[in-house]
């Protein structure tokens, strides 16, 4: 099957450049939502708004076949500053298209405009658009709204941008493949006083600085070199003059595990070291469980179909498969959970990673991507 969609080339960067200079965070991407649903309906497509809050969901049937496929992209945005000089540079300050969703969802754009052009396929296809991603809340709120008993699949796909990876080329790995998380806040809370008389006071940097320094112990000696578990502190705030010891300090957590078994035990260890740090250095502590993340893993079958469908259009030189796992997390985990599929990666080149202020979005990998999904579901409703 001849897959040219070069006639998209300029739709697709202009549906590009407009998600990426309008950025919305998690569960407010109003302008994001609608005009991704006003696209899809010139499409031709049965589009259905406001599931999971600003999610869609939008049906194209043709043919007589049974089966159908779920492809989900997702949409939102993150609340840092963007630091480039790009001619479509995010119009909103605080907030930037730092992790590419904006590609993913013009990616699938653009295969949706294709399939609805062609309908080279058999069945049903479920186009996912997802909301708050990077608050790991999104599938679970689109799954609460009904999303696979409204709109039932067989399978579902979703791809992520990877820096690092040739740019156009693609990874695929089954089972276990990113992490779980667990973004904890821990407060510590001392006795503020001047800073030339610390005996009067108790201080909670000390006891911070004490149980940032254990924590990282958790892994190292707790687990094996083999298994895999990441636990940052990747804040500390306390204090804001430097002639004070201050009332409290607060750490922020990112803890990461690829096995439930782990998890358990480096949440435990994490409890019991702020508890006796605390009591260690005479403060007391607090633990802000925020909401965890589900470890994502990979459908062997449909990962090794996927990964068949990639060598087919594009060649197994630019496929890797088995590829890399990451300890970086995803909630697309939560619809895996339930449903079989995979979620696969497509190289960005040589970029910045995600999540960094300079991160840019490959604007060249928007039909390579967009050509894949044709060619998944061209495979898989034949």
């Amino acid at each position: 099957m001849d897959l040219n969609l070069t006639y998209l080339r300029d739709d697709m960067t202009e549906w590009f450049r407009t998600l990426h200079r309008h950025p919305e965070p998690a569960f407010e991407e109003n302008f994001t939502s609608g005009y991704i649903a006003s696209l899809l309906k010139t499409f031709g497509y049965e589009v259905h708004e406001g599931i999971g809050g600003t999610g869609i969901v939008a049906l194209l049937r043709n043919g007589s076949g049974k089966k159908s496929i779920g492809l989900r992209a997702d949409f939102d945005a993150l609340q840092m500053q963007e630091d480039n000089d790009l001619p479509y540079k995010s119009e909103t300050p605080g907030r930037a298209h730092l992790c590419g969703h904006d590609g993913h969802a013009t990616m699938l754009l653009g295969a949706a405009k294709f399939l609805s052009d062609h309908r080279t396929f058999d069945g049903t296809l479920v186009l996912i658009f997802q909301p708050a991603e990077e608050t790991q809340l999104g599938a679970s709120a689109m799954m609460r709204d009904g999303l696979f008993e409204k709109f039932p699949v067989d399978a579902v796909f979703a791809m992520h941008n990877m820096p690092g990876l040739k740019a156009g080329s693609f990874s695929f790995h089954d089972g276990p493949t990113m992490s779980a998380v667990d973004n904890w806040d821990i407060t510590l809370t001392g006795k503020a006083v001047h800073a030339s008389m610390p005996e009067a006071g108790t201080d909670p940097v000390v006891a911070g600085a004490a149980l940032l320094m254990g924590l990282q112990t958790i892994v190292s000696r707790n687990l094996s070199p083999w298994d895999n578990s990441v636990v940052t502190v990747g804040a500390f705030h306390a204090g804001t003059v430097p002639n004070s010891v201050p009332e409290s300090a607060t750490l922020r957590l990112s803890i990461r595990n690829m096995r439930n078994e782990d998890r358990e035990m480096t949440l435990r260890r994490i409890e019991e070291l702020t508890e006796y740090t605390a009591k260690a250095y005479g403060c007391s502590a607090e633990i802000l469980k925020n909401v965890s993340g589900k470890a994502l893993f990979n459908d062997p079958e449909t990962t090794a179909f996927a990964a068949s469908v990639a060598e087919k259009y594009f060649g197994s030189e630019r496929v890797t498969y088995p590829g890399n796992k990451y300890m970086a997390s995803e909630d697309f985990a939560f619809m895996l959970a339930e449903k079989k599929g995979t979620y696969l990666f497509i190289g960005n080149g040589d970029t910045p990673q995600p999540h960094n202020t300079a991160y840019v979005f490959n604007p060249e990998i928007l039909p390579i991507g967009a050509t894949y999904w044709v060619a998944l579901v061209h495979e898989f409703l034949r």
